[in-house]
């Protein structure tokens, strides 16, 4: 006991030179004090500095946060000139004219809910470039020579379906004749005078036929002329026409004595009179349709739902100086605010398009909306496979002709007969609810769907959308997925790939085909609520 308190307790010389009692010798614990202090005041330096260092990255990681949920906006002088990405994580960069992409939340939203991050858009070492604006003229020396694996959000040439003149002047059944001025003034009036027109046949298909023709007029910094000759008028005294500049800028309804045949730079189009009305207001649809491959060409539509927007102002009493009445603008009015469709939309939980094709038997037998969606998918699928040539032409000019997919939107409107026009085509379609919140739901399904369709939103995790070996492609699409026909195959006569019905057997698949062939079974395989239009659905 004695020995441990010894132990315990310090000797008398230490006792005496921690008192520092007199005759004793000289204590050196002042230095070790002395040098205890000094490590004391380091380590607190250093402890303040890691302190510091640690609420800088905490503000950092806020900061990041609150980009990717687009509580900072891109313009903010707080956002980090080049955003934080991981290095196991897939990256989407931006390319746009404009430094405010806050229409882009939800394309973000989409993106990062499948694990890709935004990247610099000054890097080129990307997965996806999600371009808003037409990108093959400022980046078409990067666009040329892209990686196997990266992905643009646009094909070269889509502006011979998106370009509103040349959409115009396609004839098809579906699309309302147009007319170039002047050079077409000849043209429009042989066209005045035949009175063509549309019929729509059981299956959806729609061929010319002789009906009464109304026009619009769409310039309104273009003077009417007051003295057309007396004989264009009495052709058809009620005929209206729409009259656009090549920048599609003003619109309004004239009759054919109002036309202005003479302008430059303008179009004539005939305007779809009497059109189908819900609670009086005339409206449009939009229907997004994703191209995911042009030679061979593969287009799909969304077909979870559409966009329904409606005029603003009752159509009648029609007048044709009040563009609300006839024109959807950024103001419309959206479709839970419409009485006979809310009952659908609101109360049921209905999409859009079940609620019109509700609304549309509610009016009788002879009514079936049905025709109207088989009328929509001709419509996309005749304009794409008369573009496609041009849009073959386009692509061939790049490395890689997988690099590139198109999500577009058709805006359509109907006649009180049920017959469907294009009316537009729209490159990079406004995808922002800011406008309209509960549209939030509608374009983060259609992105979602999207994504899914052209391989980004993908079943397999990956540090990018490179296939990280052979076996991760097989273990998605493998060889025998892709086998048909296995009573031809199986005979003799395809040993040598020489018979029609032998070239799709397997040793007689080129290395291109069986690419393709992988690509369009993925593509079947992960469609989600998307329908292939082109090439139409086999019938068995």
């Amino acid at each position: 006991m004695n020995g441990f308190v010894s132990m315990m307790l310090p000797s008398n010389k230490w006792t005496s030179q921690l008192n520092n009692e007199p005759g004793t010798r000289p204590s050196n614990i002042s230095l070790i004090g002395g040098t205890s202090c000094l490590w004391t005041v380091v380590v607190a330096l250093i402890s303040i500095g890691l302190s510091t260092l640690n609420v800088y990255e905490l503000r950092r990681l806020k900061e990041h946060v609150l980009i990717v949920q687009n509580v900072i906006p891109a313009t903010s002088p707080d956002r980090p000139l080049v955003p934080i990405t991981s290095p196991n994580k897939p990256v989407y960069s931006v390319y746009g004219k404009s430094a405010d992409d806050s229409h882009l939340k939800h394309v973000f939203a989409v993106m990062e809910r499948l694990g890709f991050e935004h990247g610099s858009n000054k890097s080129t070492d990307w997965d996806i470039l999600w371009a808003h604006d037409y990108p093959f003229r400022a980046l078409q020396p990067l666009l040329r020579n892209l990686k196997p694996h990266q992905k643009v959000n646009h094909f070269p040439g889509c502006g011979y379906i998106t370009n509103k003149v040349d959409l115009a002047m396609t004839e098809l059944p579906y699309i309302p004749r147009a007319f170039r001025l002047p050079g077409d003034k000849d043209k429009l009036m042989v066209y005045v005078e035949s009175d063509p027109g549309y019929k729509t046949n059981q299956d959806g298909s729609r061929k010319l036929l002789q009906r009464s023709l109304n026009v619009v007029q769409t310039d309104s910094s273009t003077p009417f002329r007051e003295d057309v000759e007396s004989s264009q008028a009495k052709m058809h005294p009620d005929t209206q026409f729409v009259q656009k500049s090549n920048s599609h800028r003003g619109v309004h309804v004239v009759s054919v004595a109002a036309l202005d045949l003479d302008t430059p730079e303008t179009f004539v189009q005939e305007y779809v009179d009497k059109p189908l009305l819900v609670d009086g207001y005339k409206f449009d649809i939009g229907v997004y349709t994703v191209v995911t491959s042009i030679d061979p060409l593969r287009v799909y539509i969304y077909n979870g739902d559409v966009l329904f927007r409606f005029c603003p102002q009752l159509y009648y009493p029609f007048d044709p100086a009040v563009l609300d009445k006839y024109v959807v603008g950024d103001d419309y009015l959206p479709i839970w605010d419409i009485p006979s469709l809310q009952k659908y939309y609101v109360n049921l939980g209905f999409s859009m398009k079940e609620s019109f094709n509700a609304f549309v038997r509610s009016k009788g037998a002879r009514k079936d909306p049905l025709n109207v969606w088989r009328q929509v998918e001709d419509a996309i699928r005749l304009i794409c496979l008369k573009k496609e040539s041009l849009l073959i032409e386009s692509l061939s000019h790049y490395k890689y002709n997988h690099n590139f997919f198109e999500m577009v939107r058709f805006d359509f409107v109907i006649d009180e007969d049920l017959n469907v026009f294009v009316m537009e085509a729209n490159m990079s379609p406004n995808l922002s609810s800011a406008h309209f919140p509960p549209n939030r739901l509608l374009y983060e399904q259609t992105l979602f769907n999207l994504f899914a369709l052209v391989g980004v939103g993908r079943r397999v995790m990956a540090e990018s959308l490179q296939s990280r070996s052979r076996e991760d492609m097989l273990m998605q699409v493998a060889e025998k997925n892709l086998v048909v026909f296995p009573e031809e195959c199986s005979k003799r006569r395809c040993e040598l790939c020489l018979a029609d019905e032998c070239q799709l057997c397997l040793p007689c698949l080129t290395l291109e085909t069986l690419d393709q062939l992988r690509r369009a079974y993925l593509e079947h395989v992960n469609k989600l609520d998307c329908k292939r239009v082109v090439p139409p659905p086999m019938v068995q």
